[in-house]
């Protein structure tokens, strides 16, 4: 039989007991569930990182996903659950950090808002809903709890928006903005490598990459290898966005950029 699969995500930090907590809850109710921590050391309170972290989602298997990303906690924002056509369930707050990975996995089947007190830890902390609401429900999805027993049905168009819609598409242009900077000071825009190709740049083409009043020069590559060392190059990441990279250097240092800049490609 297969096991149930839950996965965790949080702005916690990594050294952080409720990481452990919440695995705990997890497995406590559900205890034949395979539990993974996608990703815990999202900075703080950063909505866009945390919804550009959840659509790796697809990359994991179907199961209850829980994203902590929560500066709203204990305040009157809801907390919901997003079950997904794939058949995933997404759980966390209704801040928008849910919506993008929805994208990914199909669109949105069912929303609802986690109202009944019988699927939650008692007594419930006003700031920790990742242990008391999300986890537990989680948990409870993974032992076959049916969606609607955990409060009533939201209207998808009621959901709180993303932190970021996709790019603007246009012929030889593609309008978007940075939703990720990663460790090698490299950024990721919200364009998939789709869009490039519905505005008609294709691998190899010469580009000009427009950020912050920089005029950059590159080409649309499939690697960073594929340029010299200190040289600029789009190309498609891990979970097919549009990364912007220098390669073995940091294009965010180098030309002042970071999340939330827009960023504009064109042929």
């Amino acid at each position: 039989m297969k096991r149930p699969f839950i996965s965790l995500t949080s702005d916690f930090g990594v050294g952080t007991q409720g990481i452990g907590i919440m695995r705990a809850v997890a497995l406590e109710i559900c205890p034949e569930a395979s539990v993974i921590d996608l990703r815990h050391g999202i900075p703080e309170f950063d909505i866009t990182e945390g919804a550009w972290t959840m659509e790796a989602v697809p990359q994991l298997p179907v199961g209850a996903h829980v994203c902590v990303v929560d500066p709203g906690v204990g305040t009157m924002r809801r907390s919901i659950i997003i079950k997904t056509r794939r058949g995933d369930f997404l759980i966390g707050p209704d801040n928008g950090v849910l919506i993008p990975a929805t994208r990914r996995l199909g669109g949105i089947e069912k929303a609802v808002e986690i109202t009944n007190g019988k699927y939650m830890r008692k007594p419930v902390s006003p700031v920790f809903h990742g242990r008391d609401v999300f986890t537990p429900a989680a948990a409870h999805l993974s032992n076959g709890v049916p969606i609607d027993e955990f409060g009533p049905e939201m209207k998808p168009e009621k959901l709180a928006q993303a932190p970021y819609e996709e790019a603007a598409v246009a012929k030889g242009v593609v309008t978007g903005k940075i939703i990720h900077v990663n460790h090698f000071g490299s950024v990721s825009i919200n364009a998939m490598k789709e869009d490039f190709a519905k505005s008609g740049i294709k691998y190899r083409d010469s580009i000009l990459i427009d950020a912050r009043s920089n005029k950059i020069s590159s080409k649309l590559l499939k690697t960073f290898g594929e340029v010299a060392k200190g040289e600029v190059v789009a190309f498609a990441d891990d979970y097919g966005r549009i990364e912007v990279a220098i390669n073995q250097g940091r294009f965010s240092d180098t030309f002042g950029v970071k999340l939330g800049d827009r960023i504009i490609i064109r042929k």
